[in-house]
């Protein structure tokens, strides 16, 4: 219903993020609950650029938000306590291996959704796909897809909007 602690961070960490003028995508399961699928969280998930995890630690650290740990890119939103799990653009979704499909730069990609940035929908079932595929870690992440077909107007065209690597995943679980 958006009054969580889970949704109370996510509304200030977008603030703060549109506050400093920080590109960002929401991703995960705040993502996924954007296109229709409510599925329950902990934490937030969001895409920057290395640059822009400086900037945000630069502006934030100490006034809201602390590391994980020294250095780390982890963040905690310390009213509430949920842990902000920041995603590096150029990362590789999944076991983190080179692979075909890496995260994208916000600036150039996401899309505004009723509250937040978020990744395209494309986007997201690419990078999931990908990662559920390459790591057992990850099978959450193929569910994720496949209840995301189930709720969110999807048609088999999106396997013509994602990387190879992952399309004919992506057709398959949508026939």
């Amino acid at each position: 219903m958006g009054t969580s602690n889970v949704h109370d961070a996510l509304a200030r960490l977008v603030r703060s993020l549109e506050e400093i003028d920080v590109p960002y995508a929401i991703v995960g399961a705040m993502a996924l609950n954007e296109f229709g699928y409510a599925r329950a969280t902990a934490d937030v998930d969001v895409l920057l650029t290395k640059e822009g995890l400086a900037r945000f630690k630069e502006s934030f650290l100490g006034r809201g938000y602390v590391e994980k740990f020294p250095g780390s890119k982890g963040l905690r939103d310390v009213e509430s306590k949920v842990a902000i799990d920041v995603i590096l653009t150029g990362d590789y979704p999944g076991d983190g291996k080179p692979k075909p499909v890496r995260f994208p730069d916000p600036a150039e990609v996401a899309v505004r959704g009723a509250r937040v940035a978020l990744l395209p929908v494309e986007r997201l079932v690419e990078l999931k796909l990908a990662s559920g595929m390459t790591s057992v870690h990850r099978a959450k992440d193929i569910a994720d897809v496949v209840e995301l077909i189930k709720h969110a107007p999807l048609t088999r065209e999106i396997g013509d909007a994602i990387d190879p690597s992952a399309s004919a995943r992506a057709e398959r679980m949508i026939s």
